[in-house]
């Protein structure tokens, strides 16, 4: 019989872990796990910018794939240029090379750094192949329907979403290729940790969030591992500057279509991924329309040594997708459709489960 997996929104779970439901505080988005045990955490910042460009950053505790004791802290830095080409880098430090606060978004990697309060916020990446400072304010105040997913019977085990920035507005500074650009953008910025590999709990996600005119929208449908009867949990957002319009994810239904296959990672993926949202007073639905592929990554290549080789063993074949495309927002009233926006946007496809059509 499969273990449950579920939300952790109700009031007695907020509750149990002295969080007020109605209010993000400034430590929940500063370090959350303990090193010493078998967990991870990761900071991520994505923008658009007014170039075309799109720039993504994470700051990561440990990896996600191999979250054994102790710190492994890592960087990724990605800018996709609007012809396609990108520049990247992937920053490897030592354990005393890190530290976190427990009481605010206060992160420093070697030099590099990620910093904030839930209104205002500094990132410096300073890699030999691209250097980045970046300043941003939140539009959309920091939001969570709930404050984690909890697996097994027992909520022994979780994994934590933090939307610290669900909409901000970016000032970026660039230096690579021997030029120097300054640009503005639209971002998002989360905070993810958990106390068990993701691997064991998780089966895979589609996951993204955009801007569209004056509207925000962050969506997920996430399935559970087979232990867990391959269970759904979505999460849904549509919030209008910094006003929430719709968040309750009982109310949304989710379509894929088009399938395709990553010839790198060989997961599927689909071209088209719908979430419509309709409580009868309500009625958003959001599309995310697939124009390429800009990240291919398999897990396994950021494990080293002998757990490599049992991942190999075991024949693991975790991925992890990033798609660039159209994302349009439209507006019902009733079964009319009363305004359409669509916008440029990011979402991503993690896939840590053996491939199956679930």
């Amino acid at each position: 019989m499969a273990q449950r997996a579920r939300l952790a929104d109700t009031e007695q779970d907020f509750k149990n872990a002295g969080i007020d439901p109605a209010k993000v505080a400034p430590w929940e988005d500063g370090m959350r796990i303990d090193p010493a045990g078998e967990n991870y955490e990761w900071w991520y910042f994505d923008t658009n910018l007014s170039d075309g460009s799109q720039l993504v950053i994470t700051f990561y505790a440990k990896s996600v794939v191999d979250p054994s004791s102790g710190l492994k802290p890592m960087i990724d830095i990605d800018l996709t240029r609007p012809d396609g080409s990108v520049v990247s880098d992937k920053l490897s430090f030592e354990p005393d090379e890190f530290t976190a606060s427990k009481d605010s978004c206060d992160v420093k990697i070697g030099d590099n750094y990620f910093k904030g309060d839930l209104q205002h916020y500094e990132i410096g990446v300073f890699s030999p192949k691209i250097t980045a400072k970046i300043s941003f304010d939140n539009i959309t105040p920091a939001w969570r329907r709930n404050y984690c997913i909890f697996f097994g019977d027992n909520d022994e085990t979780n994994f934590g979403w933090l939307p610290a920035t669900p909409r901000g507005t970016a000032k970026v500074a660039l230096e690579f290729d021997d030029q120097k650009e300054e640009l503005t953008g639209n971002c998002y910025h989360d905070h993810n940790w958990g106390n068990v590999a993701l691997m064991k709990v998780m089966h895979h996600w589609y996951w993204g969030r955009a801007n569209i005119g004056d509207y925000t929208v962050i969506q997920s449908y996430m399935t559970a591992e087979k232990k867990y009867g391959y269970h759904k949990l979505p999460v849904f957002l549509v919030a209008k500057k910094d006003q929430i319009l719709a968040d309750d994810p009982k109310y949304m239904t989710y379509y894929e279509g088009d399938k395709d296959y990553d010839g790198h990672t060989q997961k599927p993926f689909h071209n088209q991924v719908i979430y419509d949202y309709n409580d009868g007073k309500k009625h958003y639905r959001i599309s995310y329309l697939r124009e390429k592929t800009i990240t291919h990554d398999r897990m396994i290549e950021q494990i080293d040594g002998a757990k490599k080789m049992l991942a190999k063993l075991a024949g693991f074949d975790g991925a992890y997708l990033r798609f660039s495309g159209q994302v349009k927002l439209e507006v019902f009233d009733g079964e009319k459709v009363v305004e359409t926006h669509q916008s440029h946007g990011l979402w991503e496809e993690m896939y840590f489960g053996k491939t199956l059509d679930v």
